[in-house]
């Protein structure tokens, strides 16, 4: 059986089928503040995956809410509802400020919703938290930040 690819393969190769779709002009047509957003959400999964997080969902809608709940993984034993902010230039507010209050209402509504649907352990707990990551897409540079435990959960 071949090895399997590393993190960074995948990340190449992935970018690459991108590039080749959008020269081909079949990728998606959307408003470049959206690409932006896909972009930063795809590098944070790469970037939490190499922080040992199992990503288990991208995008995921509840049927009964708007909005959606950008990535969800599991770190250890801890369910995490992670919000991406992306940015293509540092100033002085941090990505992180985005998420204001009725932002984190709405995640908190919709990490309830994704609960109802996930099998409880014997003991009937699931652990979980709010992550964020900020991702800053700086021409070839890229930076990623992690906050742990950004907001409570209810």
């Amino acid at each position: 059986m071949p090895a399997p690819l590393t993190l960074g393969t995948q990340r190449w190769a992935l970018l690459q089928l991108q590039s080749l779709a959008q020269k081909l002009n079949r990728g998606p047509k959307l408003a470049p503040h959206l690409q932006t957003g896909i972009r930063g959400e795809f590098e944070a999964l790469f970037y939490l995956r190499r922080l040992g997080y199992t990503v288990v969902e991208r995008r995921w809608r509840s049927p009964e809410l708007n909005g959606d709940l950008d990535l969800i993984a599991w770190e250890a034993d801890t369910l995490c509802f992670i919000e991406v902010k992306t940015r293509t230039a540092r100033d002085r507010t941090p990505a992180a400020l985005a998420i204001d209050g009725p932002k984190r209402t709405m995640l908190q509504k919709m990490a309830a919703s994704y609960l109802r649907t996930v099998p409880r352990p014997t003991d009937g707990n699931i652990l979980a938290r709010f992550d964020i990551v900020s991702v800053y897409l700086l021409g070839d540079h890229i930076e990623c930040e992690l906050i742990r435990d950004a907001f409570p959960r209810y």
